[in-house]
C-alpha cells in the first residue's frame, strides 16, 4: 500500500501518460471559525497519451462525496484509497474530473491550518503545500512537472480576506471570492491566506510597469509590523533580480504574508509568499535578525524566477532551487546599491556555512544531487548540503566560470524553460554556453560525490623570513561511518590571503586568486617573498573546503583574532576554530579561551551572537564533564562582564543579555535574572522588553526559581500566541518530575498539541542543566519514536524524533541503546536517518569530551 507516499518511477509514468490543462478549485471555508472539516470541490482537464489508460489522482481527506470522470460517476468507496483516487479507462486526449471531498483542518503547518487569535479570538488560515500537502486541500496531481493553471473560488466568513496566487478581487458582497486564474505553475506552489488580515499595500514601479506589493499580519502583531522596512528589502531585491536575471518578475503582484505557527522561515508561493511571523519583532532584536529576515524575503523573492517561473522536474533538483535561492539571496544583499548588509558574506561563512560542513560530517552526508527515490527521500532532505553546500558551491562555481558568464547563463536558462520545468544538465549546459568552461567533470566531481576536502598550506622559509617554497595540500577524509560513497579530491578556485600587523591590525598586504586541484598545487607567486604574520587559504571564502592555518598563523590568530580589519577573514578565522573544536583537534576549554581573548573586538554582531550559541554548544556537549561546571562558570562571568562593560541600547548589550539569560547559573547571577524581571535591577541602556522577559523568565524556570504561578503571571502580561509558547517552554523546563512527566505526556502520549506549542515544549523539556532528571526518557524515548513516527503527520514526527533524542546523555550507553534499537525497531529510512544522525552527536562529543579531558 502507497500510504501517502509517491515513488518517483509513478511520477515519471504518470507524467508520460499525462499533460495537465487546468485545475478549478472551489473551496467552502464559511465555517473555518469552528474549525473541523470543508468542502473541497476539485474539476481538471487534462490530456491523457492512450487510450483506456490507467492512473491516479492525488487527495487527502477524511471523505470523499463524488468522483465523476468524463461524465460517469465513479464508485468513491471503491476507488479512494491511501492517498489515492484510481482513475481508469482514461480517454486519449482530453479527458475531464470532478472531485467532491471534505478536507480538513490542521494545526501542523500542512495543507490549509488553522490557528485562532488568543488576542481577538478570530481564526486565521494558510496553506503550506510543499512538497505533497496540496492533495490535503484539493484533489492534484501532486508532482512538481504536471503544471497548470489554477483557478481558485472561496467561500469565506464576513470580514475576511481571502489572498491567493492571482490578485485579489474586490471584497464580494456574497463572500465568495472567485480569482482569475493563474499562469501554469505547479502544484506546490499554489496558495490561500484566508481571515482577518491586517494589511498594507505599495506598489514596485519600473519601465512603465507596476506590480502591486502587499504585506499581512494578524491585526494583533500590526502595531510592531515595520511594513516599509520589509517594502524597502523588496524594493532592492526586484531591481536587483530583474537586472541579473534579464526577466520581467513573472507574476501580477507580489505579497508576502507573516503568518502564525509556520514550520519554516517562509515559503515561495507564486505571488503570494508566506513568512513565518516570528519575523515581526515583537521587541527590540539585533541587527543580525533584521539582515536574516532580509535574506529570507530575498531569498523566496529569487525564487519567483528560479523555482516558479522554472521549476525541476522532479525532487532530486530541490537543492539547485534552493541553492540557487541561498546563493543569489546573499549576493543581493552583499552587491545590490544601497543594501544595509554589504558584509552578507561574512553572515553567510559563518552560520549557513558551518551548518553545511555539520550536515556534510553526518553519516547521511550525501551529494548535493541527491538521489530521490520518493516523497520520504525529500521530506528529511531540506537539510544542510541541499542548502548551504549547494549554495556555497554554487559561489564556488561562480568563481569557476566569472560572475557576468554566470548570469548570462542563467539569463538563457530563464527564456528557454519559461513556466516549464528542467533537470540540472539544462542549467550546467547554459553556463558552459557563455562560460566556455567543461562543467561535465565539475558536476561530477562537485554535485555526485559526498564529504569534504581539507586544504592546508605547505611553506618552506629560509633564515631571513622568505618564503623559499609554498603550496596547497589537499585532502579528503574518509566519509563517515555507514555514509555511501567514496573520498574525492576536487578542483578549487580559490584566493590565498596574506596578512600583516600594522599598527596592531591584521591588514590583507597581498592577494592571490589561483585554481587548486589535486593533492598538491605549488604557488610560485609567493616563492620569494617575506612570510606574512598570517596565510590564509580561501580567503574571502570561494569555495567549499575546511581551511587549517599552518603553526605560525596559527598562533598569530590565536592572539590577534579579534584583530583583522575585515569581518570575513575574522569569520573564516572563527569557523576553522569551530571546526577543529568539533573535530576534536582544539579542547574545548582552549576553544573557550580563544573565543573570551577576541570576541569583545568582534563588531559583527551575526558574529557575536554565532559564537555565543558554540560556546554554550561546546561547554555543553563536548566540555570534559568533570571540567564542564568551571567552564561554564568562566563563561557566564564573563557574560556577565561584557554585558554591563557594553554600549547601553547597544545590540551587544542585548546580545550579551541573552547569552547571560540562557546560562546564568551562580545565585548572584540569576538574582540579577530575577530583580531585571521585577524591576529591581537596572542595567543603563537595556529594555527588558517582552521576549528578553520570557528569556529571563525561562531560565528561572529551569533553575527552580521561578512556579507555575510567576509563569501565569507572565502570560497575563502577554495573552499572546507567543506568551502562550513561551509559557510552555517555562513550564516545560521547570526541574521537577512532574514538569517533565507532563510535558512528555502532552507531545509524546497526545497528539493535541499545534505545531508552534508542540516545539515550545521540546524545546523546554531538553536542559542542558537537567541530565540526571532527563535520563529515564532515553528508554522511554526508544520506546514511543517508531509508535510516533509512525502516527503522526511527518512535519510533527520529525519534531519529536529529533527534538527528544537523549543528546544529553553523552555516553556509550546511550549508543549502545540506539543500535539496538536501529537493529531491531525496522524504521523507515527517514526515521533511520535522523535516528542515526542524532547517534552521530553523541559520537562526537564523546570524542571531543576525551579531547578536552586530555588537554588538562
Amino acid at each position: 500500500m502507497p500510504g501517502t507516499n509517491l515513488t518517483r518511477d509513478e511520477a515519471q509514468r504518470r507524467a508520460r501518460l499525462l499533460s495537465v490543462d487546468a485545475y478549478e478549485i472551489d473551496l467552502d471555508l464559511s465555517g473555518a471559525p469552528e474549525g473541523g472539516t470543508y468542502r473541497s470541490v476539485t474539476t481538471v482537464r487534462f490530456e491523457a497519451a492512450e487510450d483506456s489508460a490507467e492512473t491516479f489522482i492525488d487527495l487527502v481527506a477524511p471523505a470523499v462525496h463524488e468522483v465523476v470522470l468524463n461524465g460517469e460517476a465513479l464508485d468513491a468507496a471503491e476507488v479512494f484509497k491511501d492517498s489515492r483516487i484510481a482513475l481508469a479507462g482514461l480517454r486519449a486526449g482530453r479527458n475531464e474530473l470532478r472531485v467532491v471531498a471534505d478536507c480538513a483542518y490542521t494545526n501542523t503547518g500542512e495543507g490549509l491550518h488553522r490557528f485562532v487569535d488568543p488576542v481577538d479570538q478570530q481564526a486565521y488560515l494558510y496553506t503550506q503545500f510543499e512538497v505533497p500537502d496540496a492533495r490535503r486541500v484539493f484533489a492534484s496531481f501532486e508532482q512538481p512537472d504536471l503544471k497548470a493553471t489554477f483557478q481558485f473560488t472561496v467561500k469565506a466568513p464576513e470580514g475576511w480576506t481571502v489572498i491567493s496566487n492571482s490578485p485579489t478581487p474586490e471584497r464580494p458582497a456574497d463572500h465568495v471570492w472567485r480569482f482569475e486564474p493563474t499562469p501554469r505553475i505547479s502544484t506546490y506552489i499554489t496558495a490561500l491566506i484566508a481571515g482577518p488580515y491586517h494589511s498594507v499595500h505599495s506598489a514596485y514601479e519600473k519601465d512603465g510597469r507596476t506590480v502591486p506589493l502587499g504585506i499581512y499580519c494578524r491585526p494583533s502583531l500590526a502595531e510592531h509590523l515595520d511594513a516599509e522596512a520589509i517594502f524597502e528589502v523588496t524594493r532592492q531585491g526586484f531591481d536587483w533580480f530583474q537586472e541579473k536575471f534579464d526577466y520581467a518578475y513573472p507574476f501580477a503582484k507580489y505579497d508576502q504574508l507573516f503568518v502564525p505557527e509556520f514550520n519554516a522561515g517562509a515559503m515561495e508561493n507564486a505571488g503570494a509568499v508566506t513568512i513565518r511571523d516570528q519575523y515581526v519583532f515583537r521587541s527590540k532584536v539585533t541587527d543580525a535578525a533584521y539582515e536574516v529576515r532580509a535574506e529570507t524575503i530575498l531569498h523566496e523573492l529569487a525564487h519567483m524566477w528560479f523555482g516558479d517561473l522554472v521549476t525541476m522536474e522532479w525532487w532530486n533538483d530541490l537543492w539547485l532551487n534552493e541553492s540557487f535561492a541561498t546563493y543569489t539571496s546573499i549576493a543581493c544583499q552583499a552587491y545590490a546599491p544601497g543594501s544595509q548588509w554589504p558584509h552578507s558574506w561574512t553572515t553567510f561563512a559563518n552560520s549557513m556555512k558551518t551548518w553545511a560542513y555539520r550536515q556534510d560530517q553526518l553519516p547521511s552526508t550525501h551529494p548535493i544531487m541527491a538521489e530521490i527515490r520518493d516523497l520520504d527521500d525529500v521530506l528529511v532532505n531540506f537539510d544542510g548540503i541541499t542548502y548551504a553546500k549547494g549554495a556555497s558551491v554554487l559561489k564556488q562555481l561562480v568563481a569557476y566560470v566569472g560572475m557576468d558568464e554566470f548570469f548570462k547563463g542563467v539569463q538563457a536558462y530563464f527564456k528557454a524553460h519559461a513556466y516549464g520545468n528542467t533537470r540540472l544538465s539544462d542549467l550546467l549546459g547554459a553556463l558552459e554556453e557563455t562560460s566556455g568552461r567543461d562543467l561535465k567533470t565539475w558536476s561530477k566531481n562537485w554535485l555526485e560525490t559526498a564529504g569534504i576536502n581539507i586544504l592546508r598550506p605547505e611553506i618552506e622559509v629560509d633564515a631571513d623570513g622568505v618564503i623559499t617554497s609554498f603550496a596547497v595540500r589537499q585532502e579528503a577524509p574518509a566519509l563517515p561511518a555507514g555514509a555511501k560513497g567514496e573520498p574525492v579530491l576536487r578542483p578549487h578556485r580559490i584566493a590565498i590571503g596574506a596578512y600583516d600587523l600594522q599598527d596592531g591590525k591584521l591588514v590583507r598586504t597581498e592577494r592571490i586568486e589561483l585554481d587548486v586541484d589535486g593533492e598538491l598545487t605549488a604557488v610560485p607567486q609567493l616563492v620569494g617573498t617575506r612570510r606574512p604574520a598570517v596565510v590564509l587559504l580561501n580567503d574571502d571564502d570561494l569555495s567549499y573546503a575546511k581551511v587549517r592555518l599552518d603553526e605560525e598563523s596559527l598562533k598569530t590568530v590565536t592572539e590577534h583574532l579579534g584583530d583583522f580589519t575585515e569581518s570575513l577573514p575574522r569569520a573564516l578565522c572563527w569557523a576553522s576554530a569551530w571546526d577543529m573544536t568539533r573535530d576534536a583537534e582544539l579542547a574545548t576549554r582552549d576553544y573557550l579561551s580563544l573565543v573570551l581573548s577576541g570576541i569583545g573586538k568582534e563588531s559583527d554582531i551575526g558574529v557575536v551572537q554565532s559564537l555565543h550559541r558554540q560556546v554554550k554548544l561546546a561547554l555543553d556537549l563536548y566540555a570534559a564533564p568533570q571540567w564542564r561546571e568551571t567552564g561554564l562558570a568562566t563563561w557566564t562571568e564573563a557574560a556577565l562582564t561584557h554585558l554591563r562593560a557594553a554600549e547601553p541600547g547597544s545590540d551587544h548589550q542585548l546580545a550579551w543579555a541573552r547569552a547571560l539569560a540562557a546560562a546564568a547559573r551562580t545565585d548572584d547571577q540569576l538574582d540579577l535574572l530575577q530583580g531585571l524581571l521585577d524591576g529591581t535591577e537596572e542595567i543603563a541602556g537595556l529594555a527588558v522588553d517582552t521576549e528578553l522577559r520570557w528569556s529571563l523568565l525561562q531560565r528561572l524556570a529551569a533553575t527552580g526559581r521561578a512556579d507555575e504561578k510567576a509563569i501565569a503571571a507572565e502570560l497575563e502580561r502577554d495573552k499572546t500566541s507567543a506568551g502562550e509558547r513561551h509559557a510552555a517552554t517555562a513550564r516545560s523546563a521547570r526541574p521537577t518530575a512532574e514538569a517533565k512527566a507532563e510535558a512528555w505526556a502532552s507531545v509524546v502520549e497526545s497528539d493535541t498539541l499545534p505545531n508552534a506549542v508542540q516545539e515550545a515544549v521540546i524545546g523546554g523539556f531538553v536542559q542542558t542543566d537537567q541530565r540526571e532528571l532527563l535520563a529515564p526518557y532515553t528508554a522511554q524515548y526508544f520506546a514511543a519514536v517508531k509508535g510516533v513516527w509512525d502516527s503522526r503527520s511527518h512535519e510533527m514526527a520529525q519534531q519529536i524524533a529529533v527534538g527528544l533524542y537523549p543528546a544529553l546523555q553523552v555516553s556509550q550507553e546511550t549508543l549502545d541503546a540506539t543500535d539496538a534499537w536501529l537493529e531491531s525497531a525496522e524504521p523507515s529510512a527517514a526515521l533511520r536517518r535522523l535516528v542515526n544522525e542524532s547517534r552521530a552527536g553523541i559520537e562526537r562529543a564523546l570524542k571531543a569530551q576525551s579531547a578536552d579531558a586530555a588537554a588538562v
